[in-house]
C-alpha cells in the first residue's frame, strides 16, 4: 500500500498517515481497465459480507457468466440515458464506448444505516464522487507494471482488438491520474490486495 502524498512511483517507503489508515464509510476503488478491480471487489464481498459492494449499471453487453443484477445492471443506451435524466445515478461516465453508473438510492440507504460501502468505478466516476462526497476515500488499484496490465487485458479473450486498443490508450491516462487518489494498492496478488483494501475499509489490521 502506498500513501501517495509527496511520493513518486509505486511502493513508496513513506508510511500512510492516520487519516489514510482510519476506516472511511465510503471507499471508492478505481484504476485502469484490466487491473483486476472486479476480481478484487468480488473477493472482498465474499470474504467480508459486512462491506457492502455497490452493483454498477452499464450499457455494455454482458460477458460470459455475468448475471444481470449481480455483476451489473445491464441497460440499453436509451434506458440508461433516461435514468441519468431522472438523477438516478450517484455518478456516471462513458468508458470505452459504453456508459457506466452507480445507482444512487441503494448507496445512500447503506450509508445512512452506517454500513461500510465500497464502490468499484472508473476514473471519471471517482472524480465525480470526490467532488460530491469529499469525505470518501479514493483507492487506486495499480498493476505491477504496464506489461502486466496489457497481458491481463489481452488475456481476457472477450473483446476485439479495437476495444483493447481503446482500453490500453485510456489506461495510460488513468495511470497518470494516480496522484489524485488517497491511497494506492499494487495488485500483485488478489489475496494481498484484498487484505489491504479490507484494512482500509474496516480499520482492521492486515492479516498475513
Amino acid at each position: 500500500m502506498s500513501d501517495r502524498a509527496g511520493t513518486d512511483g509505486h511502493g513508496s517507503d513513506t508510511p500512510a498517515s492516520e487519516t489514510d489508515t482510519a476506516p472511511a464509510l465510503l471507499t471508492v476503488l478505481s484504476g485502469p481497465s484490466g487491473v483486476g478491480k472486479t476480481t478484487l471487489a468480488k473477493h472482498v464481498r465474499q470474504a467480508h459480507p459486512e462491506v457492502w459492494l455497490s452493483v454498477s449499471a452499464t450499457t455494455r453487453k454482458p460477458r460470459p457468466g455475468e448475471v444481470d443484477g449481480v455483476h451489473y445492471f445491464f441497460y440499453d443506451r436509451p434506458a440508461f440515458e433516461d435514468l441519468i435524466a431522472k438523477g438516478e445515478f450517484l455518478e456516471h461516465a462513458e468508458y470505452a464506448g459504453n456508459l457506466y453508473g452507480t445507482p444512487r438510492a441503494a448507496v445512500e440507504q447503506r450509508l445512512a444505516a452506517g454500513q461500510p460501502v465500497l464502490l468499484e468505478i472508473e476514473l471519471q466516476g471517482a472524480r465525480q464522487i470526490r467532488a460530491a462526497m469529499p469525505a470518501a476515500r479514493l483507492v487506486f488499484l495499480a498493476p505491477p507494471s504496464w506489461e502486466e496490465l496489457e497481458q491481463r487485458l489481452r488475456g481476457r479473450g472477450t473483446e476485439p482488438e479495437d476495444v483493447i486498443a481503446r482500453r490500453l490508450a485510456t489506461g495510460r491516462i488513468e495511470l497518470a491520474a494516480e496522484r489524485e487518489f488517497d491511497v494506492t494498492i499494487v495488485n500483485t496478488t488478489v489475496e494481498a490486495a484484498a487484505a489491504e483494501l479490507v484494512a482500509l475499509v474496516t480499520g482492521s489490521p492486515i492479516s498475513t
